[in-house]
């Protein structure tokens, strides 16, 4: 029963561990992503569908900030054409 419990618990403790890691590195993307939108709505928008977009194509998270800054550049551009 000891073994049990030791198991259980350690088993617990790693799952936790590792939820809490995937939940850590999703908000910081998540952060990531908001902050290069500089506080204006259509572009948080954008921004948070891009980041959707990168974690379906796969983009790998030491490329993601990259790869999320020529998103917002090509949002500015954009938006600087349209206006």
């Amino acid at each position: 029963m000891d073994y049990f419990i030791i198991v259980v618990t350690t088993a617990a403790g790693l799952y936790f561990h590792w939820w809490l890691f995937r939940r850590i590195r999703q908000w910081s993307d998540r952060d990531l992503a908001l902050s290069l939108a500089a506080g204006d709505e259509p572009m948080r928008q954008y921004m948070l569908e891009q980041l959707a977009r990168a974690q379906r194509e796969g983009v790998r998270r030491r490329d993601l900030p990259d790869w999320l800054e020529r998103a917002a550049a090509q949002y500015r551009e954009r938006a600087g054409k349209s206006s």
